[in-house]
C-alpha cells in the first residue's frame, strides 16, 4: 500500500488521470449501476484537486477537492475499488483532504445511506434529502473555526 497522493488535476499525467476516472466510472456509472454524466467538467477547473491511493498497482481509492462558487471546499466522487474496501483507504483520503483544505466550510453531498461515516469526520446534514440520479443523498457540511 502506498502513501496518499494529491495534485491538482491540470499537474497530473494523462496515465494517472486516467486511471482515476476510470475507478470513478466503475464505481458509480458501472457498479452502481447508474448512467450519469461522470465527466462533468469540475475536474479541469484549475483548483480541483485529486487525492488517491494505489495498491498493486492499481488506483485503490480516490476522491476530489473542488472550490464552489461560494468559496466553500467541496468533497467528492469518493470512491473505492471493490477489492480494496473495508481497508480504510477512503478515511485516509477524507483526512488527508480535510487538513489541505484550510477553508472555514466543507461541503459535500453524501449518498444517505453512507451520512453517518461522514458524520465521523466532523460533516452534520445541512437540508433535507433529495434524489440525484436516482440514488438518495443528503448535503452534508462541516464547519471549523
Amino acid at each position: 500500500m502506498s502513501a496518499v497522493r494529491n495534485a491538482l488535476t491540470g499537474s497530473l499525467d494523462a496515465r494517472t488521470l486516467y486511471r482515476i476516472l476510470q475507478l470513478r466510472v466503475d464505481v458509480f456509472v458501472v457498479e452502481q449501476r447508474c448512467p450519469y454524466r461522470e465527466l462533468d467538467g469540475r475536474d479541469l477547473e484549475p483548483a480541483t484537486e485529486q487525492f488517491w491511493t494505489e495498491s498493486e498497482g492499481d488506483i485503490a481509492a480516490t476522491l476530489r477537492v473542488l472550490v464552489d462558487p461560494d468559496g466553500r471546499s467541496r468533497i467528492g466522487r469518493v470512491a473505492t475499488a471493490r477489492r480494496f474496501r473495508g481497508r480504510g483507504l477512503a478515511a485516509e483520503l477524507m483526512s488527508a483532504a480535510l487538513v489541505s483544505t484550510d477553508r472555514s466550510e466543507v461541503v459535500l453531498d453524501a449518498q444517505t445511506y453512507l451520512s453517518g461515516w461522514y458524520r465521523r469526520f466532523g460533516f452534520v446534514p445541512a437540508g433535507p434529502e433529495f434524489l440525484e440520479d436516482g440514488i438518495a443523498h443528503l448535503p452534508m457540511v462541516l464547519r471549523r473555526r
